[in-house]
């Protein structure tokens, strides 16, 4: 069973109702709504019937970070993903059972990460895991679950040259995310750009992603003079000094642009420096691949007009299947303050593929459940449908925003959705690697 639009936008209303009032049936064991005034009473001549054992839950685990450097991006996704599970089990739950999320913090910490994960799959006996942002993080966890054979849904676009059959794969890769954002910006369209910054944290995503820029943009015909790459550690915050450099670099004489993969609240100073150098985005212009809504909240966002983000979701993406994503968001977190963002599109599409395929396979075993993956679609809150691939990744589209003064992104351009090849052409690794289902 796959997720239509008509279907999101009728289930997602009736859950923000049942999320307004707090009417969730009481179930019995097979899912249906039951009164204690209709129930049957026994006979005096009959013994009353053993009462049916109620189903155990179905466990999944949420493994975000909600303290250290990364707690600024996850929590949010944290929140999300409780409730997903609030709104599946208000529909019976999967299977005749109720969802129950084991929430673990593993606060930002790598080896951690792997730890947490390992507790979630040998103690817990969770069915999946819901989690990771960085790189890092995924590449600590990758080995236990391939170890005890779990499953990972990994909600974030990554640096790709990696496939395990233990992990799907919810966001964009550098194919269908980074090269066609910088195809726009050496286009008349996007600025004509022919020299650029790479600024990064000194990690696997930014390291690997920008290898592959560096690779492209050298295909493209930009000299090596014309590439300037730096990193620094998560959490850094003395941003005067390099963005002092990013400044000196950009007046060489050629158009200028800066390709941001900065992770975690290290976003913060270094937006909020641009803003203090006046480094204006008709001049030099910041695309960042790791900068949505939710890191921009408490930024005056007012300097940094026209700066840019690459996601395949903004929150002010005009379709009524987001209307209905968004306010039923706000009725859950009870505030209209809050936002969404790319991140937690990926989590449902992925919450919601894993519980078609659980219904498809009808158990949550592994490998049945993995099998029964391949080919699932969920209407995107972004107007397009999303489709798992047989190499555990999502054709998604790439969409580029530009940042206004209220935090939000004007859309100005976007694809149709794009085929993802986790391994680049770009890199001598690049091939027809296929992930094993």
């Amino acid at each position: 069973m796959n997720v239509s639009r008509r279907h999101l936008v009728q289930v997602a209303a009736t859950a923000t109702v049942a999320a307004l009032t707090g009417a969730v049936p009481l179930l019995t064991a097979t899912g249906c709504s039951r009164s204690q005034d209709a129930a049957p009473q026994p006979s005096a001549a009959s013994a009353p019937a053993e009462p049916k054992a109620a189903l155990p839950p179905i466990k999944i685990g949420v493994l975000h970070s909600l303290s250290g450097t990364m707690a600024i991006s996850e929590t949010i996704l944290k929140n999300f993903m409780l409730m997903q599970v609030a709104d599946q089990n208000a529909k019976g739950g999967l299977l005749g059972r109720q969802i129950e999320p084991v929430v673990v913090d593993p606060a930002s910490n790598w080896p951690l990460f792997a730890e947490k994960a390992r507790e979630l799959l040998d103690r817990d006996k969770v069915a999946a895991v819901f989690g990771c942002w960085t790189s890092v993080s995924r590449k600590s966890v990758l080995p236990v679950f391939e170890e005890l054979n779990g499953l990972l849904f990994y909600p974030l676009e990554y640096e790709g040259e990696e496939l395990s059959k233990n992990i799907f794969y919810g966001g964009s890769v550098p194919q269908n995310k980074a090269i066609p954002a910088i195809d726009f910006l050496m286009s008349a369209k996007g600025g004509g750009f022919k020299r650029f910054v790479l600024e990064g944290t000194d990690y696997v995503y930014p390291r690997t992603s920008n290898l592959i820029i560096r690779a492209y943009l050298k295909h493209q015909g930009i000299a090596e003079e014309d590439i300037r790459e730096n990193y620094t550690p998560f959490g850094f915050s003395d941003w005067q000094t390099e963005v002092t450099a990013i400044k000196k670099f950009a007046k060489a004489g050629k158009p200028t642009a800066v390709i941001s993969t900065i992770n975690g609240d290290a976003n913060v100073p270094f937006y909020k420096e641009l803003g203090n150098q006046a480094v204006a985005a008709t001049q030099t212009p910041v695309i960042a691949f790791s900068v949505g809504e939710e890191e921009l909240r408490g930024i005056d966002t007012k300097p940094l007009v026209g700066h840019l983000a690459a996601w395949s979701y903004f929150e002010s993406v005009n379709t009524p299947e987001n209307k209905v994503f968004i306010d039923h968001w706000h009725a859950y977190d009870k505030d209209p303050a809050s936002v969404t963002n790319d991140p937690m599109e990926s989590a449902y599409l992925l919450f919601n593929m894993w519980a078609q395929a659980v219904t498809k396979a009808g158990t949550t075993d592994v490998d049945s459940v993995r099998k029964a993956m391949i080919g699932q679609s969920v209407a995107s809150p972004g107007g397009y449908t999303a489709v798992m691939n047989e190499n555990h990744h999502i054709s998604k589209p790439v969409m580029i925003g530009e940042i206004q003064a209220n935090g939000q992104f004007r859309v100005v351009y976007q694809s149709a959705p794009i085929a993802p090849v986790p391994w680049s052409p770009f890199l001598p690794t690049g091939g027809n690697k296929v992930s094993q289902n």
